[in-house]
């Protein structure tokens, strides 16, 4: 492992701030103390900085030489709206607040590297920090766009990273094409007719109705949806009714659908819309179809991705990165970035929990779980696979 020395150095003072954000999570578009210290370190360090893109957002930037080329980093800082059980020093000091799924140390890692950037300006170009809000649902890395991110900021590419739990500390991993799935909701309200559950032949059961629909739907995925490509449809929740002897007017029927691409998500979302029509007016009752799309899939530019690769290697050693890493159906809004611009998003190993202080819960050391902790460890992996990626990207000519 090659990690750039002054960089472990200072691990001692990033990790202190990755501490701090944990202690005191933000939820989406609330990060105002969180970017609030964002924008004073980098400010402290000499680093010019852009506020308000994304509403909470944060970019610095960092210029060196004369060469017109520029990248982007990319870090999310928000946390989710859950309780933490863990009772260390820094668990989170605000109810229903948590940072469970490693945003606090993606914000530190690249806090690290802009440190080390901003003292060694070992690059001929320009560097930009791109801290963004509201990952966790709220599309933060759209609203940035919108708000004009990269017309203030021109970049050629732009990278993320994410940690990866029950990956080894010390490994990386990615792969070319799609990595990571959309997310998508679906909300369906079946109208039928009330009556007594003695008397079922003067309503229109809506409740069976949902169901057939609900069976029908999963044959989208196994009969009409070629094999090769993925996708999930789940249906998370079914409500209706509230009494024992009572035929409800309504049913809903809620859940989420996941697809590796545009047409097969196209496909499936008609599909489902046409079931639920065609099922609910064969029983004589009406339906309510909608179809939300949240974030896209998340598809690495190739060469891209070759280039990460060669970083990770030099970093953590060949034998500690996997270029084809399993795809997951989970969703992550960079996938925003990367249709805008050529880029790619890596995963590092969080390990299996075994860095947790005492006082952790006794839940598993997973993403989005109330016994999470990010692994202070890889703080100067992770700062040094931004530092070398730039000085890599942005060698001298």
């Amino acid at each position: 492992m090659k990690l750039v020395d002054p960089i472990i150095a200072f691990q001692a003072e990033i990790q202190q701030i990755r501490r701090d954000l944990h202690a005191h999570p933000e939820l989406c578009y609330e990060e105002q103390r969180t970017s609030d210290i964002v924008a004073a370190q980098l400010t402290a360090w000499g680093i010019p900085v852009i506020r308000g893109l994304g509403k909470t957002g944060v970019v610095g930037v960092i210029k060196n030489g004369s060469s017109s080329r520029a990248i982007g980093l990319r870090a999310d800082m928000d946390a989710l709206p859950m309780q933490e059980i863990n009772t260390f020093a820094h668990a989170s000091r605000h109810a229903g607040k948590m940072h469970a799924c490693g945003h606090d140390g993606h914000t530190a890692m690249l806090l690290g590297a802009a440190k080390y950037l901003a003292e060694q300006r070992n690059f001929d170009g320009t560097v930009y920090l791109v801290f963004q809000p509201a990952e966790e649902g709220g599309a933060g890395a759209r609203r940035m766009i919108d708000d004009g991110l990269f017309e203030q900021c021109p970049m050629e590419e732009i990278y993320g990273m994410h940690n990866w739990p029950g990956a080894a500390a010390g490994t990386m991993s990615v792969t070319a094409g799609p990595m990571m799935a959309s997310s998508n909701e679906f909300y369906v309200t079946v109208k039928g007719k009330g009556a007594h559950a003695a008397q079922p032949h003067k309503g229109i059961d809506p409740v069976m109705i949902a169901v057939q629909i609900a069976q029908s739907w999963q044959t989208i995925i196994s009969r009409q949806k070629s094999p090769l490509d993925t996708a999930v449809l789940s249906i998370t929740q079914i409500h209706a009714g509230s009494a024992t002897n009572v035929i409800p007017d309504e049913a809903n029927l809620v859940g989420t659908v996941r697809t590796f691409t545009q047409p097969v998500l196209d496909m499936i979302e008609q599909r489902m819309g046409e079931v639920a029509q065609h099922t609910a007016a064969a029983f004589g009752a009406e339906v309510d179809f909608k179809f939300r799309r949240n974030y896209p899939p998340l598809v690495n530019h190739a060469e891209q991705t070759r280039f990460a690769v060669e970083v990770m290697k030099e970093v953590v050693g060949a034998e500690n990165v996997d270029d084809q890493v399993e795809p997951t159906m989970g969703a992550e809004d960079f996938a925003f970035f990367l249709q805008a611009k050529p880029g790619c998003y890596v995963f590092i190993g969080n390990g299996e929990g075994e860095h947790r202080d005492g006082g952790h819960g006794l839940g598993p050391c997973v993403l989005h779980n109330a016994s999470y902790d990010f692994n202070d460890n890889l703080l100067p992996i992770g700062a040094s696979f931004w530092v070398k990626l730039v000085e890599k990207a942005l060698a001298p000519a």
